[in-house]
């Protein structure tokens, strides 16, 4: 019998920027404040503390002996509970937003579907003027950058699902137009009736429906992009990179800590990770 092939899909890895860093300096500070002992503090700016509060150089602090014997030989985490960085995330997908949910320490902000699909929703409106409107919908959504993998095969069946979901409602919910665009474009329609492409351009350069409901946010997928901003503290930015900068980690979620570690600064690493030791 003749070996298959194993198929290979293509995807698109996500793009991570540090939006903001705390600084050691506070995480030092809370430390000392446990064990009443700014005077052996390396840094200057913690020893004087209390007397001359220089918050400025204390968030410049690059570095704590303290902090480093607390996390490592003493494995008192809380104190670096102190410190956070907040992460930029584009472009990864709605399954590894699953994933990330499941670290229950961190803040997330993450792009609303409901307000943020209208052109979607435009494409499938205007596919309504050609008799077969799915490969006016199937060229529109590939223009649009919608998805983590890249496979246009593979996207041909994606989008042929939300199509065919679009379609159904459309076919159930006699206010669909009206629950779909704005009151303002609404005349586009009779305006470019039977003509896809203009349709599309007029709804896309008119006033757009900014928030679709959630009925319509059950036709994406796992695979549909989307950006967020994150905001960890250290100790648990530590177990997410215990977690999902492993092997044994779904290889979404995996690309995403490997890219959120290459932004980290190296004075947070050599606290939570002992190859920066």
């Amino acid at each position: 019998m003749e070996k298959m092939e194993m198929y290979h899909i293509e995807y698109e890895k996500p793009k991570v920027t540090l939006l903001q860093q705390s600084g050691l300096g506070v995480a030092e500070i809370a430390a000392r404040t446990c064990y009443d002992s700014f005077e052996n503090s390396e840094n200057a700016c913690v020893k004087n503390a209390m007397n001359n509060l220089d918050t400025d150089a204390i968030n410049d602090i690059d570095d704590s002996d303290l902090l480093s014997n607390l996390a490592w030989v003493h494995h008192h985490h809380s104190i670096i509970e102190h410190a956070t960085l907040s992460f930029l995330i584009q472009g990864t997908s709605r399954g590894v937003l699953q994933e990330h949910a499941r670290h229950r320490l961190q803040a997330i902000s993450v792009r609303s579907t409901r307000y943020t699909m209208s052109s979607v929703i435009n494409a499938f409106i205007a596919s309504l003027e050609n008799e077969d409107g799915y490969p006016f919908f199937l060229k529109t959504l590939l223009n649009l950058n919608l998805f983590v993998v890249t496979d246009e095969a593979y996207l041909a069946i994606e989008i042929r699902a939300i199509y065919d979901k679009l379609y159904f409602q459309y076919q159930k919910n006699d206010d669909f137009i009206n629950a779909a665009v704005a009151k303002s474009s609404i005349p586009f329609l009779e305006e470019h009736k039977g003509n896809a492409d203009t349709l599309y351009s007029a709804l896309e350069n008119g006033k757009k429906k900014r928030n679709v409901g959630d009925g319509f946010k059950h036709i994406v997928s796992d695979n549909w992009k989307v950006d967020m901003v994150v905001t960890f503290n250290i100790r648990s930015l530590k177990n997410y990179f215990d977690l999902r900068d492993s092997g044994a980690a779904w290889f979404q979620i995996q690309w995403l800590a490997e890219e959120m570690k290459e932004v980290t600064p190296v004075k947070y690493l050599k606290l939570i990770d002992k190859k920066y030791k």
